[in-house]
């Protein structure tokens, strides 16, 4: 009898675990299909948004009136946009873009800077149109490589899944022939290096060459780095920590660690600078359960985080919910005036208030001590540039830098219009609306194993 119900239980139990198992691959065949579906749809956006940007410059060399030219640079610069996006999307880390990455940037900067001038004042120069024609062509070899791989991925059925385990495993991207397609386009950009940019050159987003100039102090050895992480993390010593430098994948010294918690199911990526030690970023990877804390919560959990941190004077100017996820944006305040260069992004998990992710680099490269002069106008008389639809809600001084790369001293207003929510910067000294910023909804968001 005994016997029987033992064999009955251990019977249970494995058909138990056969079910389990069954779940997890199921769940975990899930969340593959649905990140490469990602990978996917970024890709297919990203070929259909370079179409638009060649069709678009070329439209724009066959104007001649400010009504058609301004408008029509104005959409390159939004499709530019949406293609900086979605080229961030894709898993590219192994192969050098840099040159793609940065026409895309300067493009978005030119047109953008362009369709806001007084065009009846100030018409394009033959410069320009220079300029725009050695951008269409440009367009054209870009476009051609990306179809080229779109042509290859409908082809050959191939998945950015396998692309990205191919790269993870440090195996060469000779081995996908897509990745071969995004370095020769990148070739192609270098051949236009002649094309000047003007004034927009000196606003380059050259964030890691700009941290590698911030990043100063004593050197550290691997063992102190992992130290540092392990305080930052709040893991316990038996856990193993991979840490190598990270050498030519950057241009910043770093030392790049892995951290593998089998016992709790996370990993963890992180960077910590050779010099001084600073940890530059790290991102927590798990699953994230059923949220149980408000976002309010880990707001505070986030200011908690930065004061034990040593970050002093941080306030929260933005919160967004994904999900079980709050996504935080720190600002540094001096004397009342929130200083926007000094940011810094925490992730924080609503099923426990973990912190799942980290990123200072604007606070690294802009952070110092400065002189911030008084406003020369009132916010008054800043209040009456603002557009007379909008509703607002609150107001503040704040530090931006403008198109230029200038740091600027501005009122910010916050407000709303049609149940949008809008951050609008006038500048304190001239009183001209230096940029404004529609606040997006919160979207989902997932994490992946």
């Amino acid at each position: 009898m005994t016997r029987n119900v033992i064999i009955g239980l251990l019977t249970v139990a494995l058909i138990g675990s056969i079910f389990w198992a069954y779940q997890e691959r199921e769940q975990k065949l899930a969340l593959q299909i649905n990140s490469e579906n990602n990978y996917q749809r970024a890709f297919h956006d990203l070929a259909f948004h370079i179409d638009q940007i060649e069709d678009q410059l070329g439209s724009t060399l066959a104007m001649n009136t400010r009504r058609q030219l301004t408008p029509s640079l104005a959409e390159v610069w939004r499709v530019t946009s949406l293609a900086q996006d979605e080229f961030g999307q894709l898993p590219l880390s192994s192969i050098d873009n840099t040159q793609t990455e940065e026409f895309l940037y300067n493009l978005s900067k030119f047109s953008y800077r362009t369709s806001i001038r007084d065009l009846d004042k100030e018409p394009l120069t033959e410069e320009e149109y220079q300029k725009l024609e050695n951008l269409y062509g440009l367009s054209k070899e870009i476009r051609k490589e990306i179809r080229h791989s779109q042509a290859q991925v409908l082809a050959n059925g191939e998945s950015w899944l396998d692309i990205e385990k191919e790269m993870n495993a440090k195996q060469t991207p000779e081995s996908s022939g897509v990745l071969s397609n995004f370095e020769i386009m990148n070739k192609s950009v270098e051949g236009y290096s002649e094309i000047e940019w003007g004034p927009e050159n000196a606003s380059m987003r050259d964030i890691n060459g700009q941290l590698k100039k911030a990043l100063t102090g004593k050197k550290i050895s691997k063992e102190e780095a992992k130290k540092i992480a392990r305080d930052y993390l709040n893991i316990e010593e038996d856990i193993m920590i991979n840490i190598t430098e990270a050498g030519d994948s950057l241009q910043y010294p770093a030392y790049t660690l892995e951290i593998d918690d089998p016992d709790h199911q996370k990993n963890y990526y992180m960077d910590i600078s050779i010099h001084g030690g600073k940890p530059i970023w790290f991102l927590q990877d798990r699953q994230i359960e059923e949220r149980k804390i408000s976002l309010n919560e880990a707001s505070e959990l986030g200011k908690k985080y930065l004061e034990k941190q040593n970050y002093k004077g941080m306030q929260l100017v933005d919160s967004k919910q994904y999900d079980s996820v709050g996504v935080l944006e720190f600002v540094y305040v001096d004397e009342d005036v929130r200083v926007y260069t000094d940011s810094i992004m925490l992730e924080v998990a609503l099923d426990d208030g973990d912190i799942l992710g980290y990123e200072a680099k604007d606070y690294i490269i802009n952070h110092k001590e400065r002189d911030i002069p008084n406003p020369s106008i009132s916010i008054e008389e800043a209040r009456k540039n603002i557009n007379p639809r909008v509703e607002v809600m609150e107001e503040h001084v704040g530090l931006i830098k403008n198109e230029l790369g200038k740091e600027v001293l501005c009122y910010e207003f916050l407000g709303v219009i049609n149940d949008e929510t809008y951050r609008i910067f006038i500048n304190a000294e001239d009183g001209e609306e230096e940029f404004v910023q529609r606040l997006p909804q919160s979207e989902s968001m997932h994490h992946y194993e």
